[in-house]
């Protein structure tokens, strides 16, 4: 589960500038099955990272994804890793492009049990220099799944990770979320995710994260999550956080 990490203030900088989705995915590490509405866009200017010991990785950036069809969404992410490591210099460069589509293949329906349910690969280009990418073409193939109940969604899944480049470990990952729509514009949630080692001198990660998304004017929201890492602290980061600020038409 490959959350974006990297530095903390520059890339919150940079959210304010840019914009974000709002779907039941983001903030939250667990992905949702729903695609953007067709011919529709939503655009995030990300922020996250994961705190260590020793300083922050973090990533900001675009996430942007188009209703390319009815049930399938088109996605890419561009962005920046930045590295900090107390006592030293800022390191930063451009991080592998990511390029996706999600479909939804099963609808769920009043008084069913039956989900909504897609499938998300995404390929990884490698844009990076060799410090922030593995210099290799990388996939991932996971599967959404969510039920709604109300004002309550339940949505979860996971997949597994092509991660190439020496050293590195093709991995599993997966989660589940719970969210409220508390008010019309306001919906709070929680997440426990878990991802295995992804190179030969890692561990795997555990995180518990709290949620919120909040609909700030007709065509924008604000989103973050955070929360301690619980599990291997001292290869995996001791925290992670995300924030995002949302467009979408």
């Amino acid at each position: 589960m490959r959350r974006p990490h990297r530095l903390y203030w520059l890339a919150l900088a940079a959210a304010g500038l840019v914009a974000a989705p709002a779907f039941a995915g983001p903030p939250y590490v667990t992905d949702d099955p729903e695609p953007t509405d067709l011919a529709k866009w939503e655009v995030y200017g990300f922020a996250s990272g994961i705190g260590f010991a020793h300083g922050v990785d973090g990533e900001t950036g675009f996430d942007v994804n188009y209703g390319a069809a009815k049930d399938l969404q088109a996605s890419a992410v561009v962005s920046l890793d930045v590295q900090h490591d107390r006592g030293a210099a800022v390191q930063t460069g451009v991080a592998d492009t990511e390029l996706g589509l999600k479909y939804r293949f099963l609808h769920q329906r009043d008084g069913s049990w039956i989900p909504d349910v897609a499938l998300f690969p995404k390929l990884e280009l490698p844009t990076a220099r060799k410090r922030f990418g593995s210099g290799a073409v990388g996939a991932q193939i996971p599967v959404w799944a969510q039920k709604d109940f109300g004002r309550w969604s339940l949505f979860g899944g996971g997949g597994y990770q092509i991660n190439p480049r020496a050293g590195n470990r093709d991995f599993g990952f997966g989660g589940v979320s719970l969210t409220r729509q508390v008010t019309k514009t306001l919906s709070i949630g929680a997440e426990a995710y878990h991802q295995s080692a992804d190179s030969i001198d890692t561990r795997s990660t555990t995180g518990i994260d709290l949620g919120m998304n909040w609909q700030v004017a007709p065509h924008w929201s604000i989103l973050g999550s955070g929360g301690p890492i619980v599990a291997h602290r001292d290869t995996a980061g001791r925290y992670a956080f995300y924030a995002a600020l949302e467009f979408h038409d």
